[in-house]
């Protein structure tokens, strides 16, 4: 089949457009949004695609897990669907575009391919996936955990999250409870849009990241039982302290992705004391180890020795350590023949690339699990996401979406 031709390009202005009116859902207090997962304000972004896609003439399916599915109707009834997609859930304090793009990067090249006439062998289903971002019940990427086959329902549906509310129970109460099985869609292939949050493109001057791997990563949750005393009057030697064996903890995991180093990295970035009073020695603290790698021995080393050490730790102290691991994905090699799609797109529309690994996890990890996947980046100010000063630029938006566009027509198949 030929390629699609060079002159073929996404409106710009719109998919920006699409980008700010959905950043006017669940705005957050310093420019990005506050769109968790389940809220009422996830609920409100949900209906407001739902409405997009159906003004571009697609059907929307629902799964037990509230993932979206939006169909654009190939010309063969027997071809598998190309599915194109990402999350529109946020951060606490997220940016306007991390997921977002992915989403309405789709939809985009779809309105595309109306406004083209173009038609496709197989059809096009633009995806918003529930609870990729695991800020408010871990682990990350839950709904495509469950539709690849890494997570039972009945474990997703338990998932609590710092209030102690269930996944099942928010999703039945926003009324994004569908009736589909997860799982049993069947995919031809599966492309990914996002920004690349990290610095690499930016510093390199290049437009378009091609996604070759992603690094594997272990989330790693403990649990420190100390004894809550006054901070005043209990003697040092006399203190079980829990938040001073946080503290060594969190230099050890310091130490630990120091020594793996190239192409590792590992740190901290949730910590819950109780009672969390300021004259109170902490009871209780559960914080959450975050270490990835691109190779698969040096994650599980890496593990490995944290569980070692902290529990060594936290005796000198006399303090009780407990740890569950709450979020896992080995590293990831997408599809060859998907990569180089994305690779010819780019240089067919004569944006600059570069090869690149995702730091990050995604969805298209697990659906790398049941079908052909990759991913498409653009940059990102300075790298920086999951933060509320999280940028981008329309020209770099836009190259992204070409890119998506180019690759996924190649992949569904122009029909003359």
């Amino acid at each position: 089949m030929a390629a699609p031709g060079e002159n073929l390009r996404i409106d710009g202005d719109r998919l920006w457009d699409s980008l700010m009116e959905m950043a006017k859902i669940g705005p957050g207090v310093a420019g990005g949004n506050n769109r968790q997962t389940l809220t009422d304000e996830d609920a409100e972004g949900r209906a407001l695609f739902q409405s997009w896609c159906e003004d571009a003439g697609m059907t929307m399916g629902v799964d037990a897990m509230g993932t979206m599915f939006a169909t654009r109707a190939g010309e063969d009834p027997d071809a598998l669907p190309v599915y194109v997609g990402s999350h529109l859930d946020t951060q606490p304090t997220g940016g306007k575009y991390d997921g977002v793009l992915g989403v309405l990067g789709a939809l985009e090249a779809v309105r595309t391919m109306n406004d083209l006439g173009i038609k496709t062998k197989h059809p096009i289903v633009v995806t918003n996936w529930a609870n990729e971002e695991g800020g408010r019940f871990a682990p990350a990427m839950l709904a495509s955990g469950v539709f690849a086959g890494v997570h039972d329902l009945d474990y997703a549906y338990g998932r609590k999250d710092l209030e102690g509310k269930t996944y099942g129970d928010e999703l039945t109460r926003i009324g994004w409870k569908g009736e589909e099985e997860v799982g049993a869609r069947k995919m031809h292939a599966y492309y990914e849009l996002h920004i690349e949050q990290g610095p690499i493109l930016e510093a390199e001057g290049k437009d378009i990241g091609v996604v070759t791997h992603c690094q594997g990563l272990w989330w790693l949750e403990f649990t420190l039982t100390g004894k809550a005393a006054h901070t005043g009057s209990t003697p040092m030697n006399m203190r079980v302290n829990a938040g001073l064996a946080m503290s060594r903890i969190f230099e050890m995991v310091q130490e630990v992705a120091m020594a793996a180093q190239p192409g590792a990295v590992g740190g901290v970035g949730q910590v819950t004391f109780s009672p969390n009073s300021r004259n109170v020695l902490p009871e209780t603290v559960v914080f959450t180890v975050d270490i990835r790698s691109p190779d698969l021995d040096k994650l599980n080393a890496m593990r490995a020795e944290i569980e070692r050490r902290a529990p060594e730790i936290c005796a000198e102290l006399e303090v009780g350590c407990a740890v569950e691991p709450v979020g896992h994905f080995d590293p990831v090699t997408f599809a060859p023949e998907l990569v180089e799609n994305v690779r010819n797109a780019a240089e067919r529309l004569g944006y600059s690339h570069l090869n690149i690994i995702s730091g990050a996890g995604h969805d298209a990890c697990w659906a790398a699990k049941v079908a052909p996947a990759t991913m498409v980046m653009c940059p990102c100010v300075e790298g920086i996401s999951h933060n509320e000063a999280e940028e981008i630029s329309k020209d770099w938006a836009t190259a992204g979406t070409d890119v998506l566009f180019h690759a996924v027509l190649e992949t569904a198949e122009i029909v003359a």
